[in-house]
């Protein structure tokens, strides 16, 4: 079933990617950015040849939203996705909370005047943080993995955090700004009768990825190894031994177009994990490996200081999208991997260009 689509953030990572492979599948794409993103203006010229209409819209501002045309379905993938969003400097909480919170009313408001059905990319950051930063490890490899001579947490096996993982706070206040947006939505379809999708998404990697290290972490080492530039494993012992999965987000185009076909399914079933899980998930010093091995090899120095709301491995159990969805990712790590190496070695200002100093 072919759709017309909306996408929040079309020219970040996630929305550009997305946009571009399901436009390929048919689907009528359009969608809107406010571009305060550095590096995100890059996308906009290989959207257009595709035929995506692009806007330029605040999601913060209900009246811009409110100018937009209708869809009959909106995926919202703009958000500030730094766990660290917040306390860094950068922004404040009150930006926090606006972007990713009241952005999402705006859109749900949308939804309720177009009757479109909507999908939440949100985070595996709306797990509670304390049973995640004291999980019991041990060391396999370079990397850390759950203890399972150990009691572990409910919700948590070798294969992942599940679902039913505790959600309650602390979960940081970026992660309470999409847990807060998951409930709302919810509420929104249930009390306006239309769709929602709650799509809980691992570490997104691939080619483009903007480089930062608190978003981008996978594309940020590539492409800092590459240049030579200076490298840390903060905190844990200043080892590298801490573990995320990763998920190109290309991947995600089949289960989306199931779930704008699927009938009305309980609440409970509409909340997913979507990872890479076991099978793509790395440490820092495994990363560091697979770099040295392709780009000769960097020093990469120690330093222990921890950083707020980190936790020593975070991958996802997508179990329940394979079950109920017949989901899994399509795209192998070292494809992903050997992607971002690739555009790295074509776009040798990519840093100075997403990040800059």
């Amino acid at each position: 079933m072919k759709t017309t689509i909306l996408i929040s953030g079309i020219c970040g990572f996630a929305g550009s990617t997305l946009a571009g492979e399901l436009a390929r599948r048919g689907h009528a794409v359009h969608g809107f950015d406010n571009f305060i993103r550095p590096g995100s203006e890059t996308n906009r010229a290989a959207l257009k040849a595709l035929g995506i209409k692009i806007a330029h819209a605040d999601l913060r501002a209900a009246s811009d939203i409110d100018a937009l045309p209708a869809a009959g379905w909106v995926i919202d993938a703009a958000a500030n996705p730094s766990v660290l969003a917040g306390i860094d400097g950068r922004t404040s909480a009150r930006q926090l909370v606006e972007h990713n919170l009241a952005g999402t009313l705006n859109l749900l408001e949308y939804c309720r005047r177009h009757r479109a059905g909507f999908v939440l990319l949100s985070t595996s950051r709306v797990y509670k943080i304390e049973p995640l930063a004291t999980l019991p490890v041990t060391v396999r490899d370079g990397a850390f993995r759950p203890d399972d001579t150990r009691t572990l947490p409910p919700g948590l096996t070798a294969a992942g955090v599940g679902e039913s993982f505790s959600t309650t706070a602390p979960v940081s206040l970026y992660g309470a700004t999409k847990l807060a947006s998951e409930a709302l939505a919810l509420e929104y379809g249930e009390t306006f009768g239309f769709p929602v999708y709650i799509n809980r998404c691992g570490v997104l990697a691939g080619a483009g990825q903007f480089g930062r290290p608190d978003q981008g972490i996978f594309a940020y080492w590539i492409n800092s190894h590459l240049r030579r530039r200076p490298l840390r494993y903060i905190g844990f012992d200043g080892q590298g031994r801490q573990v995320r999965d990763c998920l190109h987000p290309r991947d995600l185009a089949p289960l989306l177009e199931k779930q704008f076909a699927a009938p009305a399914m309980p609440a409970g079933e509409r909340i997913l994990n979507v990872s890479g899980g076991a099978a793509s998930a790395m440490s820092l010093r495994q990363l560091t490996g697979w770099c040295d091995r392709r780009f000769g090899p960097h020093a990469v120095a120690s330093d222990p200081a921890p950083r707020p709301f980190d936790i020593p491995w975070m991958v996802l159990d997508s179990a329940k999208a394979k079950r109920l969805w017949d989901w899994t990712p399509a795209t192998p790590v070292q494809d992903i991997l050997n992607e971002i190496a690739e555009h790295a070695g074509a776009h040798p200002g990519w840093l100075e260009l997403s990040a800059p100093l």
